[in-house]
């Protein structure tokens, strides 16, 4: 039985422009999965992403699992059902989050015992039971559970955690329900280390699996070495499935990715700066809390599709920000995943046109158009 169907429409150089087929529709792809931690993109009602047509949202296993639970979200229907979002969901495996968040926890062969960081509460997390709850939550693309490596960290260190990742992967692999429109995603490892994520890379594709992510980046690691680690994987990782970059965000960091080869991610930036009072445009990356902006009558950004880009002044939303109020983190929110899904489209568009070249140049922050402002 077919799991995803992923299918590459057109190449320039490494970068590529496919889709993936799933249950619950199609995700073009390169694409940018705006995140839902607990089944919500903070201050955005699921129809705004629909409005802006967002293929896919990506949600939280070790929130969930705790709150509400995966068993009364299986009950209500599954997350689609839950939360008013009948499009594709990815859920990742929670460990990042026990790495992240849990001060204590002790990690083992059979998985990791953690202290939730809402109650205290004990809570074992095995690779089988991280594809269980996934499978509870009905997400269409399922992470395999790993052990995020803090960063910097020694080659032996990489090398243990590495390997526990790949033996953990081989146990959520063999776990795994196959059913049409559904996959799971391995995970490569090795820090730093492009020996070690060589490995990991032959060893997750041994396995098998229905698209390959690259986990710990975005943990403390310069844009450089991040390239790097991408560059170093890439031939390793089977080129008719999906490939995934896990937590990068920022489009200086999306462009070279999509350059080399990458299809898939995720990142809490543009929500989390807009809460914080700050917007991408094609201007800059503005500050509404400066008080040059006191005055401006002009909006965010006339030429996005979304009306909390072009139809309130950027005096109103400075107004807003300097008085802490909930609409302008709704208005910031909202405009930023436009913006993204805006570059998205431009990235896809300039891969299908032959023309990625001159969009990369166009969003790169080397040509200053992400000048702070």
């Amino acid at each position: 039985m077919s799991n995803l169907k992923f299918s590459i429409l057109a190449t320039q150089k490494k970068a590529r422009a496919g889709e993936i087929s799933t249950h619950h529709g199609i995700i073009k792809t390169p694409v940018f999965m705006p995140v839902g931690t607990i089944g919500s993109v903070k201050a955005i009602f699921p129809q705004e992403l629909k409005n802006l047509d967002i293929d896919i949202i990506l949600a939280n296993t070790y929130h969930l699992m705790q709150r509400p639970g995966d068993k009364l979200i299986k009950k209500m229907g599954g997350l689609q059902n839950f939360i008013n979002w009948e499009k594709p969901i990815l859920t990742d495996s929670g460990g990042f989050q026990v790495w992240s968040l849990s001060k204590l926890k002790k990690i083992s062969k059979n998985g990791i015992n953690f202290k939730s960081h809402i109650d205290g509460s004990q809570i074992f997390l095995s690779p089988e039971k991280a594809i269980d709850i996934q499978y509870n939550l009905n997400s269409n693309i399922s992470m395999v559970l790993d052990e995020c490596t803090e960063f910097p960290v020694s080659f032996k260190r990489a090398q243990e955690s590495m390997e526990l990742s790949m033996y953990w992967a081989e146990r959520c692999k063999n776990i795994f329900k196959p059913r049409e429109g559904y996959g799971c995603f391995g995970i490569v490892q090795g820090g730093m280390f492009e020996e070690l994520r060589k490995r990991s890379a032959g060893e997750l594709s041994e396995i098998g699996f229905d698209g390959y992510a690259l986990g710990g980046l975005s943990v403390g690691e310069t844009h450089d070495q991040m390239v790097n680690v991408i560059k170093s994987v890439i031939d390793y990782l089977d080129e008719k499935k999906p490939r995934y970059v896990m937590g990068v965000g920022r489009p200086v960091d999306i462009i070279r990715s999509v350059e080399q080869g990458i299809d898939m991610f995720d990142c809490v930036l543009p929500t989390r700066f807009g809460r914080n009072g700050r917007a991408f445009t094609m201007a800059g990356e503005l500050n509404l809390r400066n008080s040059k902006y006191s005055d401006d009558d002009s909006p965010l950004d006339e030429n996005l599709n979304c009306f909390a880009s072009n139809e309130f002044s950027k005096s109103y939303i400075h107004h807003l920000v300097k008085n802490n109020e909930i609409l302008s983190s709704m208005i910031l929110s909202l405009h930023n995943i436009a913006f993204y899904k805006r570059m998205m489209c431009d990235i896809r568009e300039s891969i299908l046109t032959n023309t990625f070249e001159e969009t990369k140049n166009l969003y790169l922050y080397e040509n200053e158009k992400f000048k702070k402002t």
